[in-house]
Order: C-alpha cells, then sequence, then structure tokens
C-alpha cells in the first residue's frame, strides 16, 4: 500500500476569520448578559424578614412626610398613589401571600383616609374662598383711615374758620357796647336818655345773641365731629374684625392638618403588616 499524502483543510480568508470571530464574541456577550439578568433577579427575591422591615421603613417615612406649602390638598392624591404602591410592592413578592385579612384591612383603612381628604380638601376651598373674599381688607382699612385724616383736617378747619368769624363779629359788638357806654358818661351830647338806653339794650342784645351763636356752633361742630368719629370707629372696627379673621383663615390654610390622620394612616397599616406577619409564624 503506497503513501498517500495527507490532504490539507484550505486557509480560511481573514474575513472568514473575522466573521467567526464576532459570532463566538456575540454568543459569550449573550451568555454573559442572561447570567447577569439571572443573578439580577435573583438578588431582587429578599428574605420575608428584610421585606416586612423595608416596608415598614418605607410607610414609617411616608407617615411624617410633610407637604411644602398650600394648598396641601394638591399632594393628597400623589402620596396616596405612593401608599397604595408600597403595598402593592409588597404583595408581588414571590413567597408573600397576603391573605383576604390583611386585604380587608388595608382597603378599609385606604378607604377611611380618601374620605378624611375630601374632608379637608372642601375645608381648603372654603378657607381659600374666605381668604379671597377678604383679601382687599387691609386696603380698605388704609383708604378709611386716609379719608378719615383728611375729613378730620377739614372739619377742624371749617371749625377754625367760623368760629374765628364770630369772635371777629362779637369783638365788633363789643367796641359798639363801649360807645354806649361812652354815650352815657356824657361824652355825646344831644342824645336823648331814652334813646341811649334803647342802643345800649339793643347792643348788649346783639352781643348776647352772637356769644350764643358762638355757643350753639362750637357744640355743633363738637357734635358733628363725635358723629364723624363714630362712624369712622365703627367702620374701623368692622374692617379690623374682617382682619382678624383674614389671619386666622390664612393661618388655618398654611397648617396642614392631614398630617396628623397621614401619620395614623401609616401606623394602622403597619400594625396590619405586624398582625400578618404574626399569622404567617403561627
Amino acid at each position: 500500500m503506497g503513501y498517500q499524502p495527507r490532504t490539507r483543510a484550505p486557509k480560511k480568508t481573514a474575513r472568514e476569520y473575522r466573521k467567526a470571530f464576532q459570532e463566538k464574541s456575540k454568543k459569550i456577550v449573550k451568555q454573559s448578559r442572561h447570567v447577569a439578568r439571572q443573578f439580577g433577579e435573583e438578588k431582587t427575591v429578599l428574605p420575608q424578614q428584610q421585606v416586612f422591615e423595608i416596608t415598614l421603613k418605607r410607610l414609617h417615612t411616608l407617615g411624617n412626610q410633610k407637604f411644602g406649602s398650600s394648598p396641601f390638598s394638591e399632594h393628597f392624591d400623589r402620596w396616596l398613589r405612593t401608599v397604595e404602591t408600597v403595598l402593592d410592592e409588597f404583595k408581588i413578592q414571590s413567597d408573600i401571600k397576603v391573605d383576604e385579612q390583611f386585604t380587608k384591612e388595608c382597603k378599609q383603612i385606604l378607604e377611611t383616609i380618601k374620605l378624611q381628604f375630601e374632608t379637608y380638601r372642601q375645608q381648603e376651598i372654603s378657607l381659600e374662598i374666605q381668604i379671597n373674599s377678604l383679601s382687599g381688607t387691609k386696603k380698605c382699612l388704609e383708604q378709611v383711615n386716609k379719608e378719615y385724616q383728611v375729613k378730620s383736617l377739614v372739619l377742624r378747619e371749617q371749625k377754625t374758620a367760623m368760629l374765628r368769624q364770630l369772635s371777629k363779629e362779637l369783638e365788633v359788638l363789643k367796641e359798639e357796647q363801649n360807645q354806649i357806654v361812652k354815650l352815657k358818661t356824657g361824652f355825646f351830647r344831644g342824645i336823648s336818655k331814652k334813646e341811649r338806653e334803647q342802643r345800649e339794650n339793643f347792643a348788649v342784645q346783639k352781643y348776647i345773641d352772637k356769644q350764643q351763636e358762638f355757643e350753639v356752633k362750637t357744640i355743633e361742630f363738637k357734635e358733628k365731629q363725635k358723629q364723624f368719629r363714630e362712624e369712622f370707629e365703627c367702620k374701623r372696627e368692622f374692617l379690623l374684625e374682617d382682619l382678624k379673621s383674614l389671619k386666622r383663615y390664612t393661618k388655618e390654610i398654611e397648617e396642614d392638618y392631614s398630617l396628623e390622620e397621614r401619620w395614623f394612616t401609616c401606623e394602622s397599616l403597619k400594625d396590619v403588616l405586624n398582625n400578618f406577619l404574626q399569622r404567617k409564624k403561627e
């Protein structure tokens, strides 16, 4: 039997080597990703006790969460969705099978806080309406004070002008009386005693009348000022009461009354979780 040389396989081209290398690399990467995905999935499966602790901690955080500013009702739905998400993530754990009691108790607690949220929302709307209706109270009070100052000044100027005029008229009448006295003492001749007495009586009566007018005008202005002040105080007192109400409503709307209810809700849910864990151990 003669010698037969071994046949060699034809050499691959560089292109064929590159293609084979790329296919092998893709296969390795695919296998690596599959292993990593399996590892990740296994990593998310946590022990029951750890799942309980994480859920309790999240509920504790939500129970103490403070909303930034009013209107606080804008945060209610978001907060409630977050609580529901925490419970859903707890229930979907592969080795945790919640019972009917757990589901029923959680549902009842959530329904209660929803109703409470609606009450708070209506209260907030009512407070906003009150605040809007009283928003111009400060400006009204400033306007009333300004009007009072202006009218008081005008009234005082009128009083001063009128009393000054009456004072001048009294001075003129007083001078007339002095002239009559001179007639009586004999400085002026040719006037009968009867005429002098008539002039004197007339001058005295005019002076008395003018003096009475002065006193009446003084009293009238005092009454006018008193009435004006009472009207101003009435308006001012009314506006001050509105201002107190405005401050009270503003203080109320800036206080988050839902915080206590939200804390109580999360504490109740934590109790439900603890009771469920106890049942599972039994």
